[in-house]
C-alpha cells in the first residue's frame, strides 16, 4: 500500500532498551520487586547539539510507543496521534526530538504481564505486581537517563498520559521546562473506577481467562470486547453518539425482533471491541485500569497544592466541554491548585462535541493551544525572554467593539503607571493580552491572566501569556487571600450581574485592585439621552442598546457611593477625557469619559473615602 508521506515522520522503528536488570530490580510502590524491565520506545525528529528541544509523549490507556508515522508500507494507519506529530505539524519534528515509550505494564513491547516471568519461565500473568502511575513515570525517567537525557523541554499527554504528566510535575520538576496536560485528571472519579471495575469484571468472568494464564490461541476475547466496548461509551458524548448514529438500524429497515446486532451504535461497538482484542492484551488492561484508579496526587501529596509546590516549569492545562469521564472541572482544579502555588499556568477548556475523543481527532483549537505553548516554552528555554514576538497568528479572532474600547492607550498607559515594578498581577478580562504584555515589558510582572472567551485564550496562550479560560462571576475563592498584588478589571466592571460579589473576592485575592470603566454620566452620554432620547453611543460605549454586554449603567457618583456602602477604601480616583490622561479637577462626573480607581480593603481604625458626594 502507498503511503501518503507528506508531513509525516515517514518509516519508523520501534526500538528497546533494558532499563533495570534482573539481578537490581525495582521496587515498585506496592513495594514488590520487578526486573529486569525492558522498555519499547520510538523516537522522532533530531535532537539538537545542547539537547534542549526533547519532548515526551506520554501515551493514552490504549496508546503505545508508535505515536507517529508507519512501521511498514503495508500499515493501515498511522502511529496514534500522527496528526499531531510530524514535520510542520503542532508538535513539530523539524524542531523538536520527540519521545514515545510504551507503559510499564503494557503489551507493546514494555516488560507488563504478558512478559516472560524470569522465575518460572511462563508469561508472567497475574503473578504480574500491582503497578501504578507513579511506577510508570519512574520507568520513563530511567529510560531517559540511558540515554543520556536530563532536561526536557516538555512532558505532554492526555487521559492516561495526562495523569503521567502531572506525576512527571510532582515527582520530578527539576527536571521539566513545561508541561501539558489534555483530558486528564488528578484523580478519577466514582464514575469512572466504576467503569473501569465492569470492564475488568467481564474479563475475569470470561471462561478463557484461566486466572490469568490463557493461550494466544484462546484468549479472553469476549470478555476484553466487553470491556473496551463499556470504555469506548464513555470517551464519546451523547451528542456524538446521537450525531453519528441516533437510532439507525444497521443494513435493514425494519427491527428483526431478537437480540443480535441491529442498531448502527451496536454494531459500532461491536466492531471497536473486536479490533481491540486484536491489539491488546487482557491483563494488561487488568493491570494499566487498576493504576489508573489508584492514582490521587491528593492522596499521596496531602493536597494538589502540596503536589505542585515544587513545580517551577511552565504547565498548561486543557478540558473539553463535552467531556464527561474526564470533566471539566477537574481541570480547573489543577490549574487553580497551580495558580494558588503562583505557578505559570495556562488553562483553555476548548468547546468540542466529540467528548473525552477529541484530545485524539483532529482539533485546530487544540492543535493551536499546543503548537503555541510549545513555541513559547522553546523560545523562553532558548532566549529567557517571557513572550514570543507580537505576531498576529491566523486564527486570532477579529477585535469587537468592546475590546477596542478596553484597549485605548489612555487606560492602559495610566494602569501601567500605578502598577509597581516586580509586582505580581491578575487581569481579569484580559482579552488580547495587551496590558499583560506591556507590563511585562514595562514593569516586569509576574503576570496572570483570565478571560471567558476561549479564541483569546489560545491568543494569549500562543503569545507565551500565562491564563486561565474561566467566567470571573464563577467564583475566584480558588485563589489563596493576598495571592496578588494588583488584581485589574478593565472595562468589564459594567458587564458583571454581580459586581458586588467579585469586587468582594478581589479585595480578598489582590492587595489592591484597579478598576476602570466608561461613565456613563459624562456629558456626551448626557446630551445623546437628552436631544435624541436614545441610548448613547460613544468610543467608550460603542454598542447599541440591544447587543450591548453593558448590563449596568453606573457613573463616577454611582461608583463612590458604591464603593462607600461596601467599606473599601478609594485610594485614588482618576477621571478622564477621551484625549487626555491628565486627571480633571473640575465636574469630573460631568466630564470624564472614563474613571480609573485604585481600591483597597479598609484596614482597622481606617475611615473609608467619604468625599463621594463632591462629584458632579
Amino acid at each position: 500500500m502507498e503511503k501518503d508521506l507528506n508531513n509525516s515522520v515517514g518509516m519508523v522503528q520501534t526500538q528497546f532498551l533494558r532499563v533495570v536488570q534482573a539481578d537490581s530490580p525495582l521496587i515498585l510502590q506496592c513495594g514488590k520487586p520487578l526486573g529486569p524491565i525492558d522498555v519499547a520506545y520510538e523516537t522522532y525528529g533530531t535532537l539538537s547539539p545542547n539537547k534542549d528541544n526533547i519532548v515526551l509523549l506520554c501515551h493514552p490507556l490504549s496508546g503505545d510507543a508508535h505515536a507517529a508515522g508507519y512501521h511498514s508500507p503495508d500499515d493501515r494507519k498511522p502511529g496514534w496521534w500522527d496528526w499531531m506529530v510530524g514535520p510542520g505539524k503542532p508538535i513539530d519534528t523539524t524542531r523538536y526530538f520527540v519521545i514515545c515509550s510504551n507503559v510499564l505494564g503494557g503489551c507493546r513491547g514494555t516488560t507488563g504481564p504478558s512478559s516472560i516471568n524470569p522465575a518460572s519461565g511462563k508469561p508472567y500473568g497475574l503473578q504480574f505486581p500491582i503497578i501504578t502511575i507513579g511506577d510508570m513515570v519512574r520507568v520513563q525517567k530511567l529510560l531517559l537517563e540511558a540515554l543520556g537525557i536530563e532536561q526536557i523541554l516538555a512532558v505532554i499527554g492526555g487521559s492516561m498520559g495526562g495523569m503521567q504528566v502531572l506525576q512527571w510535575a510532582a515527582a520530578y520538576p527539576q527536571h521539566l521546562h513545561s508541561v501539558i496536560c489534555a483530558a486528564s485528571s488528578s484523580r478519577l472519579t466514582a464514575q469512572a473506577i466504576a467503569f473501569n471495575a465492569v470492564g475488568r469484571h467481564a474479563i475475569l468472568a470470561d471462561s478463557n481467562f484461566c486466572d490469568g494464564q490463557y493461550s494466544s490461541r484462546q484468549p479472553p476475547d469476549r470478555g476484553l470486547a466487553i470491556a473496551r466496548m463499556i470504555g469506548h461509551i464513555t470517551y464519546l458524548s451523547e451528542q456524538a453518539m446521537r450525531d453519528k448514529f441516533g437510532r439507525q438500524l444497521r443494513k435493514k429497515d425494519q427491527y428483526s425482533y431478537d437480540f443480535n446486532s441491529e442498531f448502527a451504535v451496536e454494531t459500532y461497538l461491536d466492531y471497536q471491541g473486536q479490533t481491540f482484542t486484536e491489539q491488546f492484551d487482557a491483563n494488561s488492561y487488568l493491570y494499566i485500569t487498576k493504576a489508573m484508579d489508584y492514582f490521587d496526587l491528593v492522596r499521596e501529596y496531602g493536597s494538589l497544592q502540596q503536589a505542585f509546590q515544587n513545580t517551577n516549569s511552565r504547565c498548561c492545562i486543557i478540558s473539553f466541554s463535552s467531556d464527561w469521564l474526564f470533566p471539566p472541572e477537574q481541570s480547573e482544579e489543577i490549574a487553580y491548585a497551580l495558580a494558588a502555588e503562583g505557578k505559570e499556568v495556562s488553562y483553555c477548556s476548548i468547546f468540542s462535541s466529540y467528548g473525552h475523543d477529541a484530545f485524539l481527532l483532529k482539533e485546530p483549537e487544540l492543535a493551536a493551544v499546543i503548537s503555541g505553548f510549545l513555541q513559547a516554552a522553546a523560545e523562553r528555554a532558548r532566549t529567557g525572554s517571557p513572550l514570543l514576538p507580537a505576531v498576529q497568528p491566523a486564527h486570532s479572532p477579529k477585535t469587537s467593539p468592546l475590546e477596542q474600547a478596553k484597549r485605548l492607550r489612555i487606560d492602559y498607559d495610566l494602569i501601567d503607571s500605578l502598577i509597581e515594578p516586580n509586582s505580581r498581577v491578575l487581569d481579569l478580562g484580559c482579552g488580547d493580552g495587551q496590558l499583560l504584555v506591556q507590563l511585562i515589558q514595562n514593569k516586569n510582572i509576574i503576570a496572570q491572566g483570565i478571560e471567558i472567551d476561549q479564541n483569546w485564550v489560545i491568543h494569549c496562550i500562543r503569545r507565551g501569556l500565562s491564563v486561565i479560560h474561566r467566567d470571573i462571576e464563577k467564583g475566584l475563592e480558588d485563589y489563596p487571600p493576598d495571592s496578588f498584588d494588583y488584581a485589574v478589571l478593565s472595562q468589564t466592571i459594567q458587564t458583571l450581574k454581580d459586581p458586588e460579589k467579585v469586587l468582594r473576592q478581589l479585595l480578598q485575592i489582590a492587595k489592591k485592585v484597579i478598576i476602570s470603566f466608561p461613565n456613563f454620566a459624562h456629558w456626551r452620554c448626557r446630551l445623546q439621552l437628552f436631544f435624541k432620547g436614545r441610548a448613547p453611543q460613544t468610543p467608550q460605549l460603542p454598542y447599541r442598546w440591544h447587543n450591548s454586554p453593558n448590563i449596568h449603567f453606573l457613573s463616577l457618583k454611582d461608583f463612590d457611593h458604591f464603593c462607600a456602602e461596601l467599606g473599601i477604601q478609594i485610594e485614588k480616583r482618576i477621571p478622564l477625557q477621551k484625549h487626555t490622561a491628565a486627571p480633571l479637577g473640575f465636574w469630573p462626573n460631568l466630564l470624564a469619559s472614563q474613571a480609573v480607581y485604585v481600591l483597597r480593603k479598609v484596614q482597622p481604625n481606617t475611615p473609608a473615602d467619604s468625599d463621594a458626594g463632591k462629584l458632579k
